[in-house]
């Protein structure tokens, strides 16, 4: 019975190759286009339609194909095969009435006359994401936050003016993205705050359609500084600060007082801590993840932003990925403060450090260099209550979505803040 199966599927798979070669074969010299589909009905989506169809009966049918020419007469064409019964096509600047032509399209190349449809679409998706659109000051930087809940791909461009010393400027900064929910910064604006900024935003679609400029007014600028790392102290490995054990980070080639001497690892220093999984309390068996890396700095602050770096140990040359954004570096952390007056650590924020993917190596080495920034209080910056202590506590690693304790070392802190006054 086994052998029969075989030899049936076996057969099977003959008959329809021939009867695949027959169609090929059928068009070698067609010259005569097939019928028209037979337009059932259409759905509006968002920025276009799908249209169900019923197919002409040519027995060399290739495809259905859908087009429209859009304000700049370029024409866009979408193609399905013979095998589905439906098609979709996007990028419609608006709401309004479009015609789209529907065409049968056999193997030798030849069109049918067009089947013309007139639509309706919903609102298209770059219209969507420029009315989520919002802009928000930041410290020596503001930020722009946009969703986009249909994840198509968008291009963001931010026109910013400002004067810098008695010159005016004019810039824009360009963002892709194709995220459900994105925020991107525009940095190292070191402007006094009461020199404001004017802010206009546009949105742009694969397709060419491209919003008008979105005035988003003037705005001005948080101002902090680096804090300097001179007075920083580290408490011994295991060392308790309000009932939190201090990381063990001296394991293999790691050592904790890397991560506060101004110095990034470039894969040629090993300028790193290393947990070498014992970064809980200093002890193998309590497992290495969250641990946490506390910092005397010197003095009281108010924080504002924290930017790290992670390690790379990615060869000499410093042109490979190496570790960045990978296993062994950290990718989601909590920040604490201790307030004095509560004599226990407070929650600041916590921060999973995004991945950027499809880069080349060179470009994950650039990123990687300049850290990660975040701010303590991300939706809404500020400052954090004064306080003398900080704590960065490492909950997970890059590795499966974040979901894996092997976040062993961490190459740089740097915080941002200003000198309390009282």
């Amino acid at each position: 019975m086994k052998y029969t199966v075989i030899y049936a599927f076996v057969s099977v798979l003959i008959v329809f190759s021939c009867k695949e070669m027959e169609r090929f074969d059928i068009n070698k010299n067609d010259t005569t286009p097939p019928g028209q589909p037979f337009l059932k009905s259409y759905k509006p989506l968002y920025g276009g339609a799908r249209f169900f169809y019923m197919l002409p009966d040519d027995e060399d049918l290739l495809s259905v194909e859908a087009e429209f020419t859009n304000t700049k007469n370029q024409v866009f064409k979408f193609s399905a095969s013979y095998f589905v019964d439906s098609l979709d096509v996007y990028g419609l600047p608006d709401t309004d009435l479009h015609t789209i032509r529907l065409f049968a399209v056999d193997r030798a190349g030849n069109r049918s006359k067009p089947v013309e449809v007139e639509i309706e679409p919903l609102e298209p998706a770059y219209l969507r994401v420029a009315n989520t659109m919002e802009v928000k000051s930041g410290f020596s930087s503001f930020f722009v936050d946009w969703e986009n809940e249909l994840k198509q791909n968008i291009n963001v461009y931010v026109d910013f003016e400002f004067n810098e010393s008695g010159r005016n400027r004019t810039l824009t900064s360009v963002f892709s993205s194709n995220l459900e929910k994105d925020r991107r910064f525009i940095n190292d604006l070191y402007l006094k705050s009461d020199e404001k900024i004017k802010v206009k935003v546009r949105v742009e679609d694969v397709y060419g359609n491209m919003t008008d400029q979105i005035d988003k007014g003037e705005i001005s600028l948080l101002e902090d500084m680096e804090i300097p790392k001179a007075g920083w102290t580290l408490p011994n490995a295991n060392d308790s600060i309000g009932g939190v054990p201090m990381v063990f980070g001296d394991g293999l080639e790691g050592r904790t007082r890397n991560v506060i001497d101004g110095i990034i690892d470039r894969g040629d220093n090993l300028n790193f801590m290393h947990t070498n999984t014992r970064g809980r309390t200093g002890r193998i068996a309590d497992g290495n993840m969250p641990w946490n890396l506390m910092i005397d700095l010197g003095d009281y602050y108010e924080l504002s932003r924290i930017v790290t770096v992670q390690r790379h140990s990615g060869g000499l040359a410093n042109i490979n990925r190496g570790q960045y954004y990978k296993a062994n570096n950290v990718g989601h952390y909590r920040m604490y403060y201790w307030d004095d007056d509560l004599a226990d650590w407070q929650l600041i924020s916590e921060h999973q450090i995004p991945v950027v993917e499809g880069l080349s190596d060179l470009d994950y080495v650039k990123l990687g260099e300049a850290g990660d920034l975040a701010y303590m209080y991300p939706d809404e910056p500020k400052y954090t209550k004064k306080t003398r202590w900080f704590r960065y506590e490492a909950v997970k690693g890059f590795t499966s979505n974040y979901t894996l304790d092997d976040g062993h070392c961490l190459s740089e802190v740097t915080l941002y803040g200003r000198k309390a006054t009282d």
